[in-house]
């Protein structure tokens, strides 16, 4: 099967072409590369010893994605990682996480739908929950207002594709609705790189590790969790990308005409002060803190059920706490300024 892979050179979509590569498909991957690097695919391609059709298009640009997929006639089935991410950011600059995620997305699907490219897994997120659902969150909630544009975008797109199978029952569907991916793969060789300074905990705590940052600062202590910080579902990106992989299995056994979502996550909550402490514990390296003012759109815990994907998808996170943190540090260690340094 040849794979169409938008945001592929980013975080999770190289983790994902590697996995495609490393089981058998081609991938052909469009990204602008706002915020991610060539350097990861010239990693993937080397770790996979495959090589990658790799095109630089924003997604805003319907003419250029037909141009790929003329290219590329025997392109079956797209993976849709292409987005603004920054919860906190989107709060700020909304317009531009509508147009990019939002009518990005929308100008996508018009060239697939020209090309008959039917099969598609979208990177969604468990923000579509909103900010009143019970957790542990469950595909049969109902969908809710989030509380940031970004979210906002991701519930949009979500029902996007819903109408779009209505109307074009020759599409199937997945959307994959993770929780916080972290980590990196075992070779030290792609992981995550933000631009400036990291929105995520991880890369912040990696950076303070190894010196590159004095101190993590942790918004908020006052939450109503066991230790006052926010808690989440935390899994291994490797995890995740195994949880696309098997979406797309999974689809390519359907018949058209339907757009399911499943939550990807390991169902265990974890607060912000237990991860710092685990880091440390697992790699003997001590991470100074300090509390800051929450972040407007941070919820106080959510966390996944994700027995739909395990009985569906045959998919279950089986990457450890341990796994994250010491792939987290090896990625850090041997890439002090991420792609940047190329080891």
């Amino acid at each position: 099967m040849k794979v169409l892979v938008t945001g592929g050179a980013g975080y999770i979509g190289s983790h994902a072409v590697l996995e495609l590569l490393n089981i058998g498909h081609d991938v052909v991957v469009i990204d602008n590369l706002c915020n991610s690097s060539l350097e990861s695919l010239k990693r993937v391609e080397l770790l996979a010893k495959k090589t990658i059709a790799f095109y630089q298009v924003d997604i805003c640009d319907g003419d250029k994605i037909s141009d790929v997929l003329a290219k590329h006639p025997d392109i079956s089935a797209t993976m849709h990682f292409a987005a603004l991410k920054a919860v906190g950011e989107s709060t700020q600059i909304p317009l531009k996480y509508y147009q990019n995620n939002v009518h990005g997305t929308v100008t996508l699907l018009e060239a697939l739908q020209k090309a008959k490219i039917a099969n598609f897994v979208f990177s969604s997120s468990a923000t579509v929950y909103g900010e009143d659902a019970p957790a542990p969150y469950i595909e049969t909630l109902k969908t809710g207002v989030p509380s940031s544009a970004y979210g906002k975008s991701k519930l949009m797109i979500e029902q996007v594709l819903s109408d779009l199978v209505k109307s074009d029952s020759s599409f199937k569907v997945v959307c994959l609705r993770y929780f916080n991916p972290i980590g990196a793969h075992e070779s030290g060789r792609i992981g995550e790189d933000p631009n400036g300074i990291p929105n995520n905990l991880m890369p912040f705590v990696a950076q303070v590790a190894v010196g590159k940052r004095d101190k993590l600062f942790i918004f908020g202590n006052d939450y109503p969790t066991n230790d006052g910080t926010c808690e989440r579902d935390y899994l291994h990106v490797v995890d995740l990308a195994h949880g696309h992989v098997k979406a797309l299995e999974w689809l390519d056994k359907q018949s058209g005409g339907i757009c399911e979502a499943f939550n990807l996550g390991t169902g265990n909550p974890l607060s912000v002060l237990e991860m710092v402490n685990k880091f440390s514990q697992v790699t003997g390296v001590n991470i100074p803190y300090e509390y800051a003012p929450k972040r407007e759109g941070d919820l106080a815990a959510f966390w996944a059920n994700a027995d739909k994907a395990k009985i569906e998808l045959n998919w279950t996170a089986n990457k450890s706490l341990e796994d994250m943190m010491r792939d987290t540090w090896y990625w850090q260690l041997n890439n002090p300024d991420g792609y940047t340094n190329k080891k």
